[in-house]
């Protein structure tokens, strides 16, 4: 698999170097949320891309179904 490169926010990647060169802990709490919420992100994005791109449809409905579960949208709201 090829690797991918991920944009991060300026504030957690500044985050991040004052946790390692500075060893300033205090924002253990404020990095580990936003790499969570950039994980589920990435999550998503990935879902929505097996949707575009499956060779089946049973593929594709299954990817469809994984992302809206993802997003967050109710089952009677889907089509």
């Amino acid at each position: 698999m090829k690797e991918r490169k991920i944009m991060i926010s300026q504030k957690l990647f500044l985050d991040l170097f004052s946790y390692f060169e500075f060893e300033d802990y205090e924002k253990e709490p404020e990095i580990r949320k936003a790499l969570n919420e950039k994980l589920e992100l990435l999550a998503m994005h990935e879902n929505y891309t097996k949707y575009k791109t499956a060779e089946s449809e049973e593929e594709r409905e299954k990817a469809r179904q994984d992302y809206l579960d993802a997003k967050g949208i109710h089952p009677s709201f889907r089509w």
